[in-house]
């Protein structure tokens, strides 16, 4: 066997905070090999991303590190920081989870890639700019002497994390760290970069650590595979023994999170609750002085019923007119169409008018985080709609409801005294459940209400939504990229592409016997077939 490329004995990382010391990894040990892609792989809070940057040495300084990491014959603990310096984009290199807040997005993306050029090789001017757009090319982002000028947030994600890949590679490290590098991302982009890195592993012969919480993406791109679980290796081995014959039950149960199940189809004869027809949405993109303005349609034409008790996914990629459509038939975007909801015509209803439609329609956004005030407790957060929506309750009254709400999302009601950071992904995602719920709404809008949490958190939200489904029976339309979630809890697909629905039917039909070609990519994609993994 080859002396490793990179061999990580022992290694631990404490943080020293006010209140005592943390273990966030402990007694770490594994080795990856030239050419070889290795996956760490575990739960948020696990210690992937603490294991990388630790390699890095991008750790605050109350970090206390020990134990030994070696990169061919260089001690990376122990070399001074201009060594690093120098290592760091050279021989090893890191592409983040999350590009938007990795590219500064005050410089245009050519010159933070030739940055890296400069630093490490050297090269300036004209050498330095025919380097940028071979590289441009190589991650292939479409028409690279235009796109060079391009600031980050005129690319699409999968655009962005294209660049951060392209200013790893600058250099041609031997070992890449990809964190979390298509979370963010749709199945098909995110096929797309998976299928990247490996051509240009094969390209550079260089060695990647992979690191993910999602283990389909793992089965078919690591040869290796360590699982970690409260910042230690709990199993380990080439990754098809892994997966067949897991050793550990922490290994099983990721293994068993994934997203299972169907819906029972809704009654044909239960009641309509949401009508819509003819749905246009549409943006100003350049406004002029004199003549017409230009829009962008972001969905054209769609007609939509659900019936009470009914589930509707909306599938599609970013950009597909999916959340654009949703808002528009809660009526918080303008729209032209028709749009009638529990038997009242909505269409052209003023917001004073809406008002007191609101409480029994609710929405749950993406991000609990970014949607839940930081500065007012779980409680205040939650009592917000009952102040707006039933002012003539008392103190105890809305006490009641929020204990309520929140002993239906299965949470302790005495954390309505805490603050939403004090909490995790899933409970957070739980609370923005409980706010919505303590209306008591016929209707949930679920806009990627799991696209952020982890196989494990999701399975305990999905079978969440279910039982409050069949115990107060709610309508959802339930949007998300996410196809293995999407087909777990709905009985109606809808795949939109451009703003348009290219393909309408059961969960069962869709998933089983698509007729479009987009669906069967979309479908392709987000199952990994050995096409897409290739």
């Amino acid at each position: 066997m080859s002396t490793p490329l990179l061999e990580i004995d022992n290694l631990q990382v404490d943080f020293r905070l006010p209140t005592g010391t943390v273990s966030a990894v402990r007694g770490v040990s594994f080795s990856i090999h030239e050419g070889e892609t290795m996956a760490l792989v575990g739960e948020s809070g696990s210690g992937k991303s603490v294991t990388s940057t630790a390699l890095m040495r991008l750790l605050p300084e109350m970090t206390h590190i020990s134990g030994s990491a070696r990169l061919g014959e260089q001690e990376l603990l122990k070399i001074s920081p201009r060594q690093m310096r120098r290592v760091r984009g050279d021989e090893m290199s890191m592409i983040f989870q999350e590009p938007m807040t990795s590219l500064n997005p005050l410089h245009r993306i050519g010159r933070q890639i030739a940055e890296v050029l400069e630093r490490h090789r050297g090269m300036t001017g004209q050498k330095a700019q025919q380097r940028v757009l071979e590289l441009l090319r190589q991650v292939g982002i479409p028409e690279p002497e235009r796109r060079v000028r391009s600031y980050p947030h005129e690319l699409s994600g999968g655009q962005r994390q294209r660049v951060m890949i392209a200013i790893a590679l600058a250099c041609e490290p031997k070992l890449l760290i990809a964190d979390e590098p298509t979370t963010a991302l749709d199945v098909t982009v995110q096929a797309q970069i998976l299928a990247l890195l490996k051509d240009l592993q094969q390209r550079y012969g260089m060695a990647i650590l992979f690191i993910t919480h999602d283990l389909t993406l793992v089965r078919h791109f690591a040869e290796r595979v360590c699982v970690m679980r409260h910042g230690e290796i709990v199993e380990s081995g080439d990754t098809a023994t892994v997966f067949e014959r897991p050793q550990h039950d922490y290994t099983r149960m990721l293994l068993d999170a994934e997203p299972s199940g169907t819906k029972a189809a809704v009654d044909t004869q239960a009641p309509m609750l949401l009508e819509a027809s003819d749905i246009r949405v549409r943006f100003p993109i350049r406004k002029r002085l004199f003549g017409r303005s230009e829009y962008f349609e972001a969905v054209r034409g769609i007609t939509l019923n659900i019936r009470r008790g009914q589930t509707v996914g909306i599938v599609g990629e970013s950009g597909s007119g999916k959340s654009t459509l949703g808002r528009a038939l809660l009526r918080l975007l303008e729209s032209q169409g028709s749009i009638t909801f529990d038997n009242t015509d909505i269409t052209h209803l003023d917001k004073s008018a809406m008002r007191p439609l609101r409480s029994r329609m609710q929405v749950v956004f993406q991000d609990p985080f970014g949607s839940l005030s930081p500065r007012q407790t779980v409680g205040e957060i939650i009592s917000e709609g009952l102040r707006v929506h039933y002012p003539e309750l008392g103190r105890r009254e809305r006490e009641a409801r929020i204990i309520e709400a929140l002993q239906e999302v299965s949470l302790d009601p005495a954390m309505r005294r805490r603050y939403p950071h004090e909490f995790s992904g899933g409970q957070r995602q739980r609370i923005a459940i409980a706010r919505a719920l303590v209306l008591k709404p016929r209707f949930l809008l679920l806009d990627e209400p799991t696209s952020a949490l982890d196989r494990s958190v999701q399975m305990t939200v999905i079978r969440l939504l279910r039982e409050i489904q069949r115990r107060h029976d709610l309508t959802y339309l339930f949007i998300s990229h996410d196809l293995a979630v999407v087909r777990a809890l709905s009985d109606t697909v809808l795949v939109m592409k451009e703003g348009q629905v290219v393909e309408h039917g059961t969960s069962e039909t869709i998933f089983t016997r698509p007729r479009e070609t987009y669906t069967k990519t979309l479908l392709k994609a987000a199952f990994m077939s050995s096409e897409h993994a290739a």
